[in-house]
């Protein structure tokens, strides 16, 4: 037990944190000036975190015009290949001119926004850390299991296509914008599917086959303005463990890339959408694509509003297994890892806190 009753008072800090209902929000509406103990990161973290806003822009993540990949086939396969360098390079990419319109990106930022910075009885309802609720609203799930916090609130809307979901049961607010963004961003979606099978080598639909082209769920992060930015995370370091995510940021940035061991911002383009290949995507190509570490800086800017969508639905691969695609193996690339179904994997995954390493050496042959 640590001394002078500093280990109860910290567990009671974060008890009283987290049975409000205005997360973090809630504090710097208090005007805090210095952070609760349990949000401040160990000095190994905090030691990259300073450096890290300055870094080199030797390396900057690549950025991909979609323009004409319907109608161009010498388009399509430019940017095929350089899909292809960007997921087994990178494990990055931002796009543009992906079809999304500009009017459904604001705005899907803006109704975030207004959902968070609510009166906190309004928000009420939906606050939980029961990953069973179709809508969830808290900060950081794994409060109470984490030794160190991140300076976000979240909300979580899930996209279940087992036909358990009722748009009704979206915050009023932001209600409308949730189901034309999650149409417009399935889209997307397959689309990028199809370019990363043919930049595997394989045919268009091959993923989309493998139930893969349904989003599992859209959340809405809000960073508020941070009174010691460089002491806390808005997110820790970790990866994304299905297929892909899709990536709206607003203006503020504050997203990291580690690559080739340096933390790399991912400086925010207007109108583009940020791609992440996830643990799923790393172990059915056989480690051609790669999924990597990135994380959030706090900032005394703000707040900031980030908008991930993860693909696939769980709902309807959470039984499937995957493993290294068949037709990608060979005598000279045989399979790194065994089949694995979606459930195991995210039973350990979620088993390990946030920030801690990738799941899939556990499931290496």
């Amino acid at each position: 037990m640590v001394q002078n009753g500093s280990y109860h008072d910290r567990e009671k800090e974060i008890k009283e944190f987290g049975e409000a209902n205005d997360g973090v929000r809630g504090l710097v509406a208090e005007g805090i000036q210095k952070i609760p103990s349990f949000f401040v990161e160990t000095e190994d973290v905090v030691s990259t975190i300073a450096p890290s806003r300055e870094n080199s822009t030797q390396f900057q993540i690549p950025v991909i015009d979609m323009q004409g990949v319907h109608e161009d086939v010498g388009r399509r396969r430019a940017v095929v290949q350089e899909m292809e360098h960007a997921s087994s390079t990178w494990g990055f990419f931002q796009v543009v001119n992906h079809g999304v319109p500009k009017h459904v990106m604001e705005e899907m930022i803006d109704r975030v926004r207004q959902f968070h910075e609510q009166s906190p009885d309004r928000k009420a309802q939906y606050h939980t850390r029961d990953v069973a609720r179709r809508v969830m609203y808290h900060s950081n799930i794994d409060l109470y299991a984490r030794k160190v916090a991140n300076w976000r609130d979240s909300l979580v809307i899930s996209l279940r296509h087992d036909g358990s979901a009722n748009p009704e049961d979206y915050p009023p607010v932001c209600r409308e914008i949730i189901i034309k963004y999650s149409e417009h961003v399935t889209q997307l979606g397959n689309t990028l599917l199809e370019l990363l099978a043919e930049a595997l080598g394989l045919k268009p639909n091959h993923l989309i086959d493998m139930d893969c082209g349904k989003a599992e769920s859209i959340m809405g992060h809000y960073y508020p303005a941070c009174p010691e930015p460089d002491r806390t995370l808005g997110g820790s370091a970790h990866r994304d463990p299905l297929v892909f995510t899709i990536l709206q940021q607003d203006h503020i940035g504050g997203l990291q890339v580690l690559h080739k061991g340096q933390w790399i911002n991912v400086t925010p383009i207007p109108e583009a959408f940020i791609i992440n290949i996830g643990d799923l995507t790393q172990l059915i190509s056989n480690d051609k694509f790669k999924s990597v570490d990135h994380r959030v800086l706090a900032s005394s800017l703000g707040p900031r509003v980030s908008v991930p969508c993860f693909f696939p639905s769980t709902a309807s691969t959470i039984h499937r297994s995957f493993g290294p695609i068949k037709e990608l193996l060979s005598d000279e690339n045989p399979p790194i890892y065994k089949e694995v179904t979606v459930k195991e994997y995210l039973a350990l995954f979620q088993s390990r806190v946030l920030g801690s390493s990738s799941a899939l050496d556990l499931f290496k042959l």
